[in-house]
């Protein structure tokens, strides 16, 4: 099938302008390890902003031909683009969005192979050192507002879901709005999308005219869930770890909407630090949501979480049906908390320093077959740290559906095997299983065949 291709020459707008000989040589690096095909497969996700693909392996060997590379000019530089997807251009030129979109991947992708990647000023293998590249990645993106009060949701959710959920997003997005609330999410479409368009038809009826609408993803997911045009800051992160991290440092509050396993993977991780007794005092309001046809949906999450991790996890969050102006409200109130209890401890507003994230919630996880076989499914253990291993499971299971990767490797070697207690794969398998029933592993329409393989 043959896709309508754009040539194009673009130039900055206000950022990133001129770049160092050994920057551009490093960017245009085709070797194993070289930054060449980070910038290209983000960019060309960019530009496929607005189709519904979702599989990121798809998307490269579409549009095979695709070419950026970067033009040195005495004025500063140009993006040389070969081979772009059409639906990214009105009438021969590139939407205003995509181009902000793409020069933000270019500063993301620069910033963190000079001033993060093998620089002693941050030490990976800590905390401390993981906690602070984030902050610089965030603050080197211009996304930390420190003269503001605490406002920013973060939205969680699929980005293959229902029509109906989907307006629901839109709703619950345009009640978080009306009461001066900004929307951070993946930054994809579906439930990423819908409550930010929400947010922007209430910030403009309350005539808020800097509402922010924060995308933050990483290249590994990025091809899977192209940035929604509504985003007016995109960020892209290292890896999905310091994605996850720049969620609960930059966010004040949570609402997870109906999903598939990637939601999964990031209630997991958000119950893991909860549940991390040096976090037991902190306000940080949970809420799970959907409509009244997605309430099957939390019922099967609710019982994972009760058959894993425990009533103290489930003291953690809300779950509310069908109900948008009580979601607000009950964000709105939270983050109220939020705000006092940092005001006493003279914690910053716009990055959350006192949130204890435990190092198992740092590390890179690479969902290989080993990996996700040796993983440690037990309940002898503290269960925040089960939840760190149960959030690797559900990474390797989104890695088999959408990531390039991931799907070669389960093309190459077969499913995926996640061995552990019959007390935790049992729940689990459920769990997964009901994604599958409710069509919330891959768009609806596609037959889904499974990744991976539960081994009780």
């Amino acid at each position: 099938m043959e896709y309508q291709l754009v040539d194009t020459q673009i130039s900055p707008e206000g950022r990133l302008d001129i770049l160092s000989k050994s920057e551009v040589s490093k960017l245009l690096d085709t070797s194993q390890g070289g930054l060449y095909n980070i910038f290209r497969n983000c960019s060309l996700a960019v530009l496929n902003c607005g189709s519904p693909m979702d599989d990121g392996k798809e998307l490269l060997e579409r549009y095979k031909s695709f070419a950026i590379s970067i033009i040195q000019r005495e004025r500063g530089i140009k993006l040389d683009i070969k081979g772009a997807p059409s639906n990214a251009f009105v009438d021969g030129k590139m939407i205003k969005g995509i181009h902000e979109h793409l020069f933000a991947v270019l500063r993301d992708v620069i910033y963190v192979s000079d001033e993060i990647n093998d620089n002693p000023k941050f030490d990976l293998k800590t905390t401390e050192g993981v906690t602070d590249s984030v902050f610089h990645i965030l603050r080197n993106a211009g996304v930390l507002r420190p003269v503001t009060n605490p406002n920013m949701v973060v939205c969680w959710g699929g980005h293959s879901i229902s029509r109906e959920e989907y307006d629901y997003t839109k709703k619950v997005g345009y009640e978080l709005g009306l009461r001066a609330l900004d929307i951070c999410t993946g930054c994809g479409p579906g439930a990423m999308k819908g409550p930010m368009k929400g947010a922007a038809i209430a910030h403009s009826k309350q005539r808020i005219r800097n509402g922010r609408y924060l995308g933050l993803t990483e290249p590994g997911i990025i091809a899977a869930e192209s940035p929604n045009p509504i985003v007016n800051d995109l960020v892209i992160m290292p890896d999905i770890e310091k994605r996850l991290e720049a969620f609960v440092r930059t966010g004040h509050g949570i609402v997870v909407f109906p999903g598939g396993a990637g939601t999964a993977e990031e209630i997991l991780y958000i119950l893991g630090i909860l549940l991390h007794p040096d976090n037991a005092a902190l306000p940080f309001p949970l809420v799970f949501t959907g409509p009244e046809s997605a309430k099957e949906y939390f019922t099967q999450i609710d019982l994972f979480i009760a058959g894993t991790l425990g009533p103290e996890a489930q003291s953690r969050y809300k779950i509310i049906i069908n109900d948008p102006e009580q979601v607000a409200r009950e964000m709105y109130e939270g983050i109220k908390q939020v705000r006092e209890f940092r005001k006493e401890r003279s914690d910053a507003y716009y990055y959350n320093w006192l949130l204890k994230i435990d190092h198992e919630f740092q590390q890179p996880f690479v969902p290989t077959h080993e990996n996700m076989r040796n993983l440690h499914l037990h309940k002898d253990q503290a269960r925040h740290l089960l939840a760190a291993d149960l959030r690797r499971a559900f990474s390797g299971v989104v890695a088999g559906n959408v990531k390039d990767q991931g799907i070669r490797a389960i093309e190459q070697h077969g499913r995926f095997e996640i061995h552990g207690d019959a007390s935790i794969m049992e729940p689990m398998d459920a769990l997964l299983a009901s994604f599958v029933e409710q069509h919330r592993m891959k768009l609806p329409g596609k037959k889904y065949n499974p990744c991976y393989r539960i081994v009780r």
